[in-house]
């Protein structure tokens, strides 16, 4: 039987947890529409609140499936969405994990703040091989990703679209991981 994560989780000055179907408006506004936020992500800006809605239903699904799956970023102080993270499963002892921050809350740590949960979460889980990738030309995340523990395994050439930064084309990315003992936590 899979352990199933926590579905809030808080940090020195933040709160993680599992979105809602109430969140759409929000998580839209703040940086789900904004190309300039997700220029290094893989997924297109959402167009509109549907396309939000449509994450919102993938999050369940992940959250069903795997007992974990995408959680919001919010600060402790004000309840004030900066962003998100999350678990991505690929079997059972293998996961990916990323962040996405609003452009009016980098340069913060909220990103490192919030992977680190997600590093401290993930072999409670069962997770003994934890993955993020970065493009890379994406500095400012590698470095998050370093100071996280994460090492740089490879490049992967052409790996991935970039759909806001270059639609069309496929972008070379660092990959870098974390492998955790059996046994953990």
């Amino acid at each position: 039987m899979r352990v199933k994560a926590p579905e809030r989780i808080e940090t020195e000055r933040l709160v993680l947890r599992r979105p809602r179907r109430d969140d759409a408006e929000a998580i839209f506004a703040r940086y789900a529409s904004d190309r300039d936020a997700l220029a290094y992500v893989s997924w297109p800006a959402h167009a509109t609140v549907a396309d939000t809605h449509e994450f919102l239903t993938y999050s369940d699904v992940q959250w069903a499936g795997w007992g974990a799956g995408p959680f919001l970023v919010l600060l402790r102080e004000g309840d004030v969405l900066v962003g998100s993270t999350g678990l991505a499963f690929d079997a059972p002892e293998r996961a990916s994990t990323g962040y996405v921050i609003a452009r009016d809350a980098w340069g913060r740590g909220y990103a490192t703040e919030a992977l680190g949960a997600m590093v401290a979460l993930a072999p409670t889980l069962g997770v003994r091989r934890l993955y993020a990738l970065c493009h890379v030309d994406h500095r400012p995340s590698a470095r998050v990703l370093e100071k996280g523990g994460f090492t740089l395994e490879g490049v992967l050439p052409r790996y991935c679209e970039f759909p806001n930064l270059e639609p069309g084309g496929r972008g070379d990315v660092c990959c870098f991981v974390r492998v955790f003992p059996a046994g953990l936590p």
